[in-house]
């Protein structure tokens, strides 16, 4: 089934306490696409400059993504980001960051990515997240992510936001700015009420909760030995899993709890492949079947 991705694509410049990269592919809709592409083909809308590199565009099209949603700003230069990770791979500080042709960003999405019935709003202003959803016909299943940015300027219309919505894709930190609660169980279940459906709080090494009306769990992270770049883990996370969810024949099964369940363990597992190299560099070496095998892995392990 279709499933239609809105969100940046980067140049990023990373530094981790022993190795560094420079302008690598990246954004919130490249990791977002090319995770869910293992499970489905994906629709990307995004925009870039005339300094994007034709290697990564022929990347893109390489896999069963549909790039024609993707916009070359004549004369503009794509968003670039560049951020430095502390000790402990879990924090980071953003060292530089220029938007770009990113800054005036307004997509016009063709009559066929309109159908699209599984929708990924990736990190983007609420108010640019609500114009794409008003231009989507009738979807299946819609999820929205988010960031601190957001939640403290732009407040009012991410609640709006949030109305509309099936799914709310969040870090715990977020969750709690969002909600005005230090408990993240409670922030969730604050913030399903405001609309959505359902609640994912994405907490890094620690996993994920889900919060629904109907129930909530933890699953846990997979545990990676070596670490070496976390950029684009939440994008490759939330690609997993709407790639698995729009890939189940059936559409309506799709919402049901236990494949929402398994969407989840498949987006943890896809996330955890990204943190083993620097931008899609793991991702490009590995497929489907490796995908299975960690998921099986991973179920059996958090199996009681």
């Amino acid at each position: 089934m279709s499933l239609l991705v809105v969100g940046s694509i980067a140049l990023d410049s990373v530094e981790t306490p022993t190795q560094s990269a420079r302008d690598v592919l990246g954004g919130s809709s490249v990791y977002f696409s090319y995770a869910a592409s293992f499970f489905t083909p994906v629709r990307l809308v995004g925009v870039v400059g005339e300094d994007f590199p034709e290697e990564y565009r022929t990347l893109l099209e390489n896999r069963d993504i549909d790039t024609s949603g993707l916009t070359t700003q004549i004369g503009g230069e794509t968003f670039r980001w560049s951020g430095r990770y502390l000790p402990d791979m879990n924090d980071r500080e953003t060292l530089e960051l220029h938007l770009n042709v990113l800054e005036e960003f307004e997509p016009e999405l063709s009559d066929s990515f309109r159908q699209s019935e599984f929708v990924f709003l990736a990190n983007s202003s609420p108010d640019l997240q609500s114009r794409i959803l008003s231009q989507i016909s009738q979807a299946t299943l819609t999820v929205a992510d988010t960031m601190d940015l957001w939640v403290e300027n732009e407040k009012e219309a991410l609640i709006q936001l949030l109305a509309q919505v099936h799914g709310l894709v969040i870090n715990d930190q977020e969750a709690k700015l969002l909600a005005g609660d230090e408990n993240v169980v409670r922030a969730g279940q604050t913030i399903q009420k405001l609309g959505p459906r359902f609640v994912i709080i994405k907490k890094g090494e620690h996993g994920a909760i889900f919060i629904s009306d109907r129930e909530m769990y933890a699953l846990p992270a997979f545990p990676i030995l070596d670490v070496v770049d976390p950029t684009g883990a939440g994008d490759s996370f939330a690609g997993g899993l709407m790639g698995y969810l729009a890939s189940i024949n059936n559409r309506q099964h799709a919402l049901e709890d236990e494949q929402l369940k398994k969407a989840i363990a498949y987006g943890i597992v896809t996330a955890s492949f990204t943190c083993e190299d620097f931008s899609l560099d793991r991702l490009l070496n590995i497929d489907r079947h490796d995908l299975d095998a960690r998921y099986e892995q991973y179920r059996t392990m958090i199996s009681l």
